[in-house]
């Protein structure tokens, strides 16, 4: 399998991309990069995309983490980008169980992680991503030390009457309808409609770049979910909602809101990790769904944030952007957090 690039969305350089196969037998997609820096490398960052998404939109990203001198991987979850589908139709997103993706994990570890990749780990998840990595991490499955997410699906935004509406999709999963897609949904990619109204990023370069990423590799373009996608993000945010699953969490998480975001709800985010031991929220108040793909001045302060949370990153490469609003709560806090991460570089429990 390659990396599919565009004139404005080059592949950082040295990517080595392979196939790992789940333990049941499902084929997927990492790429791995080293950073070319004289010292060693302060450890790994996976990043795990979100809903619909695959590697090559995180292009930036990634060369943004190697110049804070990580290890970086990326993985296409089953059923989106390169790695195998779950249906015959590829443009259908879809999933019986999120538990599942767990062996995407398992696969990441065994093959890539566990044989190629120094420690500490880091996981850098997007909502979707932050899901699973959540619910992997409460049954004691995540590998990582520390979890930074960005917009995560703690709860899916704008459900109206959403106890008759979980009944509806529940009901017709089980009536054999779950690989039909959700009603009113297809097969056009989120990453193809016009810019103007859109929900993801007001970055319209940005956008306009990840639209040029599936017209040149159409195969990567995954439509709207079906209903047993839909059924069981419903299962895994309704677990959420029960204050006892954060509670029993101890990686330390660092999560970001966006404080425009009609995607997920933020304020069951901001609940969620309320109830943590070792987790925070930063509310970017002016960033709409997807955080990375938002405009430089909103990505400079996650990465301010990232570099103060991860062990390491902050003796690296810095953000110069001028930084975009949050509210005030989250700025109190990132002052108290730069502080103990800016003096030292061993992982301590967030308070």
């Amino acid at each position: 399998m390659d990396l599919f690039e565009t004139e404005d969305n080059r592949a950082p350089p040295g990517a080595v991309v392979s196939v790992v196969r789940a333990e049941d037998g499902l084929l997927l997609r990492v790429a791995r990069w080293t950073p070319q820096a004289a010292a060693p490398p302060r450890g790994c960052v996976a990043v795990l995309q979100g809903r619909a998404e695959c590697i090559e939109k995180y292009f930036e990203t990634i060369g943004e983490l190697l110049a804070r001198n990580f290890v970086v991987v990326a993985l296409d979850w089953r059923g989106q980008g390169l790695s195998e589908r779950e249906l015959p139709n590829r443009r259908k997103g879809h999933i019986d169980d999120f538990s599942l993706y767990r062996r995407d994990i398992a696969a990441l570890v065994a093959d890539v992680l566990e044989p190629h990749c120094p420690r500490p780990w880091f996981a850098l998840a997007h909502s979707m991503g932050a899901a699973i990595l959540l619910s992997a991490a409460r049954a004691g499955l995540s590998p990582f030390s520390r979890i930074v997410a960005t917009a995560p699906m703690i709860e899916i935004a704008g459900v109206s009457r959403p106890h008759l509406t979980r009944a509806i999709i529940e009901a017709l999963d089980i009536f054999g309808l779950g690989a039909h897609f959700i009603p009113g949904g297809g097969e056009t990619s989120s990453m193809t409609r016009p810019y103007a109204g859109n929900p993801l990023t007001s970055d319209p370069a940005r956008y306009a770049r990840n639209a040029r990423i599936v017209a040149a590799a159409p195969q990567l373009a995954l439509g709207d979910p079906t209903i047993g996608w839909l059924n069981a993000a419903f299962r895994v945010t309704n677990a959420f909602a029960d204050a006892d699953f954060p509670r029993r969490l101890s990686t330390p998480l660092l999560a970001f809101g966006a404080g425009a975001d009609v995607v997920v709800s933020m304020q069951a985010a901001a609940r969620f990790v309320a109830h943590m031991k070792a987790g925070r929220l930063i509310v970017l108040a002016q960033a709409r769904h997807e955080i990375l793909q938002e405009r430089d001045a909103i990505r400079a302060q996650f990465w301010a944030a990232f570099d103060a949370f991860v062990p390491g990153a902050q003796v690296a490469h810095r953000a110069t952007a001028a930084p975009a609003p949050v509210d005030a709560r989250s700025r109190r806090w990132l002052r108290r957090l730069a502080r103990p991460f800016f003096s030292r570089q061993t992982p301590r429990a967030v308070s």
